[in-house]
């Protein structure tokens, strides 16, 4: 349903687990989101175009409501979202908001108190007011801001999923969801579709031709002058033709089964989108008395977020083995399925040179096969660029920081790390942290500097006990019985067609491009990295090292 259904309860709500202690950066840039936002309703309200998704925008509106508190900043009526819907309309009966429930605690708690308690999915469409007169329909009012909207009608009657006209001569007053038709659409797949910003921009627009009409189906979710019983109130709209109400409700008694619809909907067809689930008590007040705001006989609960809105802290370089810079953005913690979320990879520094990602921009997460976390696109730029150190790419690749030099310690333990791994030596209890542990004692200033450590050196680390660094010793020990392909692989030989290069290291060293290429399966690129590789003056050094050392093969 409509992210505006949120808005004038946002500051009392519960802030969701992403949400940390005020940040430094909010106070240079809290002005600056409310701004947006105030864009992103104009174009909804205006233009019937969402430039984000209902989650981000929810989270954003959290996220402004959050700071204002921080710094004891009341909200503005620059600040409603549904200011700029206001129209001229007046509304019958004054639409009121829902509050959402954060987690299943908060909607186990309300349905405690709560009897004749009913389920329904939260339509993901347009919301508006529609008017019977002696059985016949009057008007079709947007919601606008809940007390006065735009005058819908004339698009109203071509749309054949409104029944125009009753069977029973009546004045009625209700209150529904204009959506946009899907097949089989399921939410947990597809998501929203934005469905719900193109009915909203063909209803703006006024004119709708017979293929747009068809298009759009009517969920009636409220009859404020109905009947109090549920089930009565269902079985009339039913027999109006209003049918959708009837087909997509459920009266539900406890936690475990108002769960147990919203995980049905969400991952089973639904002729519409949806973005959770609304829990309607049958009782509710009457119909003068209801206001633009949260009522307490309806809630809505949504469903788990696909994507974080999340707020960039620092940016921050790996660099690899093989001398790639990846950009890792820090991020201030967010909750996607279960998990938290505080970093995520930019992918590559020409990405991130495109994007030009800096600490205090704002960013969409998503999880990559549901594990996995992915960058998406920058919502917000930070007003002020902060100066990030960069890495020159031209001071790494496959062939540099064999030793600790100055900027190097990224990749020089990158190269332990593999050398160490079941790609390379395969040494147990040799992982990166052991490895950064013996570079901050001072012990490895070089890949190969750990061949001659002895007890006597670990014992001055702080955390090697008597069975860690026995184990560390003979781990590095066993190092020396492994074949000559294996330290090849571990020192990082280019990859070739075979899995084991033939002859020893004088005989590999020897060829030069020409005869690289001469080797079945070998083409030009590969046969450059491996002339390279093997004549390269820190390379033939290292086996020079070894071969004193007495490595087979060396």
């Amino acid at each position: 349903m409509m992210h505006l259904l949120i808005a004038l309860l946002l500051s009392a709500l519960a802030f969701p687990a992403w949400a940390e202690d005020c940040p430094e950066e909010a106070r240079s840039q809290v002005g600056t989101l409310a701004e947006q936002l105030k864009l992103w309703d104009d174009s909804y309200h205006r233009l019937g175009q969402s430039p984000v998704s209902d989650e981000l925008y929810d989270q954003a509106r959290q996220r402004l409501a959050r700071w204002q508190a921080c710094f004891a900043q009341t909200q503005s009526t620059a600040d409603n979202p549904l200011a700029g819907a206001r129209g001229t309309q007046p509304h019958p009966v004054a639409h009121t908001g829902l509050e959402k429930l954060v987690d299943e605690g908060a909607v186990g708690e309300w349905l405690k108190t709560r009897q004749d308690v009913w389920i329904q999915p939260k339509v993901d469409g347009v919301a508006v007011t529609l008017v019977y007169r002696k059985g016949r329909l009057s008007q079709l009012i947007s919601r606008g801001d809940g007390l006065l909207g735009q005058d819908w009608t004339a698009a109203a009657r071509k749309i054949q999923g409104i029944v125009q006209q009753l069977p029973e001569p009546i004045d009625l007053v209700l209150q529904g969801e204009l959506y946009w038709r899907l097949d089989d659409h399921v939410q947990s797949e597809h998501g929203g579709l934005s469905a719900r910003s193109k009915v909203a921009g063909l209803m703006n627009r006024r004119q709708l031709s017979d293929a747009e009409a068809s298009r759009i189906g009517l969920f009636v979710w409220a009859w404020p002058d109905g009947p109090t019983d549920f089930s009565t109130r269902l079985a009339t709209l039913a027999r109006w033709g209003f049918t959708d109400s009837r087909r997509y409700s459920h009266p539900v008694q406890n936690l475990t089964e108002a769960a147990h619809w919203r995980r049905y909907w969400y991952n089973h067809p639904l002729p519409f989108a949806s973005d959770g689930v609304v829990l309607h008590q049958a009782r509710h007040a009457p119909a003068k008395r209801w206001q633009v705001s949260a009522p307490y006989w309806a809630v809505a609960w949504k469903y788990p977020i696909t994507r974080a809105l999340a707020l960039v802290r620092k940016v921050q370089f790996k660099i690899g083995r093989t001398g790639r810079i990846t950009p890792i953005l820090e991020l201030e913690s967010v909750r996607l399925d279960d998990r938290q979320i505080r970093r995520v990879s930019v992918g590559s520094l020409k990405h991130w040179h495109a994007l030009d990602i800096r600490p205090g921009d704002q960013v969409s997460i998503s999880l990559a096969g549901q594990v996995i976390p992915r960058l998406e696109q920058v919502i917000l730029r930070n007003e002020t660029r902060v100066a990030v150190q960069v890495p020159d790419a031209r001071n790494f690749h496959a062939l540099s920081c064999w030793q600790l030099d100055p900027g190097c310690e990224e990749q020089l333990l990158a190269r332990l790390t593999w050398l160490s791994s079941n790609q390379g030596l395969a040494l147990p209890y040799m992982g990166r942290e052991t490895w950064n542990a013996l570079i901050q004692a001072g012990l490895i200033a070089g890949i190969l500097d750990w061949l001659t450590l002895d007890a006597a050196e670990l014992a001055n680390i702080d955390g090697f006990g008597d069975r860690r660094r026995a184990r560390v010793l003979d781990s590095l020990q066993s190092a020396r019985q492994r074949p000559f392909a294996q330290w090849l692989k571990a020192l990082g030989v280019p990859p070739s067609a075979r899995n084991d290069l033939e002859g020893g290291w004088q005989a590999l060293a020897a060829k030069d491009t020409q005869a690289w290429l001469a080797t079945d399966g070998i083409g030009p690129g590969r046969a450059a990295q491996l002339s390279a590789f093997f004549r390269d003056p820190q390379v033939q050094a290292l086996a020079e090292t070894l071969r004193v050392a007495g490595i087979d093969g060396f």
